[in-house]
């Protein structure tokens, strides 16, 4: 007898879950409206509307929200794509774009 064979797919499985998770948590202020919450989300993680609103809200009424959770490299990417994405032409004093930070999911 040999050494049993490991199947491809069991031996991915097993490194995915190794692999850490990261959550990209946007964070609630006072120079965005809900407008440019929704367009941001859908634009850059095509979200529906409805879904896009879901966060909005939850970001406005609870300081923050899960937008993903992934990998490091696109957390990091998701974060930096909502950080470049730019202020709200809707208030004339916002002068960035929304803060996004990580967090281990585990």
């Amino acid at each position: 007898m040999g050494q049993p064979t490991v199947i491809p797919d069991i031996e991915k499985q097993e490194q995915e879950e190794r692999t850490p998770l990261y959550h990209v948590v946007l964070l609630d202020d006072d120079e965005h409206t809900y407008d440019y919450v929704i367009e941001m989300l859908r634009k850059l993680f095509l979200f529906s509307e409805a879904e896009a609103f879901a966060h909005a809200r939850e970001v406005d009424l609870t300081g923050r929200t899960i937008v993903i959770t992934c990998e490091l490299p696109e957390a990091e990417f998701a974060r930096d794509q909502i950080h470049a994405y730019g202020p709200d032409w809707r208030i004339p004093r916002c002068k960035g774009s929304m803060t996004a930070i990580l967090e281990p999911a585990g």
